[in-house]
């Protein structure tokens, strides 16, 4: 299966969501059964590694993040089974591809938060402009969103 997370610039909530997927895939010995990426809406850091507040956030828990940014593209709703969107704008805007791209479409798009069970938010909330416990306040909804989705994945099969 072909999951791909997705938020704003590609630097913080979906490498961060890529990055803990990929650590549980691991922790579960999963990790031929899935493909991750991640990507965002916007352009401005395409290129760049994960912003480096959540890359040391995600670090002291143990998880890596090792994508780049990159902004995500028509061929991504055909290619990907599952994409997950961080919050509504992000929701909104992915639609908003998968409408241009029409029957090329095929992937199925969901709000991460969808998946969560311990927290009531329905968004990940950026945490670019916040301090380090907007960080690690990311990374606990997003273990727990990753970790449900996973259950639910893994019993489908």
């Amino acid at each position: 299966m072909k999951i791909l997370f997705v938020c704003l610039g590609n630097i913080c909530r979906s490498p961060a969501a890529e990055g803990v997927f990929l650590h549980l895939l691991n922790e579960r010995g999963l990790n031929d059964r899935f493909v991750v990426d991640s990507a965002g809406t916007g352009s401005w850091h395409v290129g760049n590694p994960a912003d480096r507040r959540m890359q040391a956030a995600a670090k002291r828990r143990g998880i890596h993040l090792p994508s780049r940014a990159r902004q995500i593209d028509l061929n991504d709703l055909e290619e990907f089974d599952l994409v997950l969107t961080m919050d509504d704008d992000n929701f909104r805007a992915v639609s908003g591809l998968a409408r241009e791209a029409g029957e090329r479409a095929t992937a199925q798009i969901r709000p991460m938060l969808s998946y969560g069970e311990r927290y009531s938010e329905s968004e990940v909330p950026d945490p670019y402009y916040g301090g380090d416990a907007g960080f690690d306040h990311v990374l606990d909804l997003l273990e727990d969103a990753c970790a449900a989705m996973l259950d639910e994945l893994s019993a489908q099969d």
